[in-house]
């Protein structure tokens, strides 16, 4: 029997591989796979379903990663799917595996941060589960939430002439874990280095403890703005523009002068000889929302702090493309994180 690597299918190749023949059987199975979340109908309310794994080695590392900061990240990307098809997270399940060199103190420091996690987004953890492992730590956690039906936006609305908005601003989260790299080498060689962390708290707050953006899901509404598409920032800019691009069956257009991008992250882009644009476009672990609105809202979008347009949405044989400062077209390539090509 022919063999086939994972590598050259890719995450979402493989995922596509699986599911594409599955057909829902359930009457409440309202949409499955290829979205932030997964949708159930149980009446007069929508249930959102997302589910995500941390494996120890190729999602976090523990020799700089605090366990409290760990459980708090692991939760609040989940809450970030939900927020992503503009929903409200309610409740998780956790499941952990759990090898021989973590102790009762340590899973207990890990289950703070998921429980503080919860607390701030008024979340419930109502189960779980928890397995010996072979391989170190393993976290996988499932959350439900509900939207109206009226309310859930899917990544396949974007229109020809939509904005296209970001919220925060990008590429910090990924200059955040540069840094934590670097001073773990430095460390490594020289241990009597003092590590380099003053005056970027913020860089190291963006990848250890993200925030979940429900401040502008709560400003959208109070806008009375609904996205036509949204997802949020995990896999790079461009690897998400490309996902709504493809299931809108459109193409985009984005300037790199109205990129939102911070100025820790370009200062340490700098010193470490990185291009902050193509950390911003690719960096990943955001969890900003990427959202696509009508023209119509342009002057209910201005007021909303923290809130960026990027672009527009352009016809499909324009393809994705990045409008550079000196007025030169890029062709946008995803280059973020590739779950089954060691990146």
């Amino acid at each position: 029997m022919a063999r086939t690597e994972i590598s050259t299918l890719g995450e979402f190749g493989l995922i596509s591989k699986l599911t594409k023949d599955i057909k829902p059987t359930q009457p409440s199975t309202k949409y499955t796979v290829g979205d932030d979340c997964a949708v159930m109908d149980f009446g007069s309310k929508k249930v959102l379903m997302t589910t995500d794994l941390l494996l120890e080695g190729i999602h976090f590392n523990l020799e700089y990663v605090p366990l409290k900061h760990l459980g708090y990240k692991a939760a609040v990307v989940n809450f970030s799917d939900i927020y992503a098809m503009n929903g409200t997270p309610t409740q998780i399940t956790v499941s952990l595996g759990i090898s021989r060199r973590f102790s009762v103190e340590d899973i207990e420091a890990l289950y703070s941060g998921i429980r503080l996690a919860c607390e701030h987004y008024n979340v419930d953890i109502v189960g779980g589960d928890t397995s010996a492992s072979m391989t170190g730590l393993t976290i996988s956690i499932t959350c439900l939430g509900v939207a109206a039906a009226k309310d859930i936006v899917y990544r396949n609305g974007a229109k020809l002439n939509d904005l296209i908005c970001v919220s925060g601003n990008l590429g910090t989260a990924y200059m955040g874990l540069q840094l934590l790299e670097r001073e773990r080498q430095v460390a490594q060689s020289d241990d009597k280095t003092q590590l380099a962390f003053e005056g970027k708290e913020y860089l190291l707050q963006r990848q250890l403890k993200p925030e979940a953006r429900k401040d502008i899901i709560e400003a959208l509404r109070k806008a009375g703005v609904k996205p036509t598409a949204m997802m949020d920032i995990s896999d790079g800019l461009s690897s998400e523009l490309m996902h709504i691009c493809s299931q809108s069956k459109v193409g985009c257009c984005i300037y790199e002068d109205k990129l939102p991008i911070d100025f820790q992250a370009a200062a340490l882009a700098e010193e470490m000889n990185l291009n902050i644009v193509t950390c911003a476009l690719n960096g990943g672990e955001d969890y900003e929302l990427l959202f696509t609105c009508s023209l119509d809202d342009y002057e209910k979008l201005i007021p909303i702090e923290d809130l960026y347009i990027i672009g527009h949405i352009t016809k499909p044989e324009y393809g994705l493309n990045l409008i550079g400062r000196n007025g030169e077209e890029i062709t946008l390539k995803a280059q973020g994180w590739q779950a089954f090509n060691g990146q």
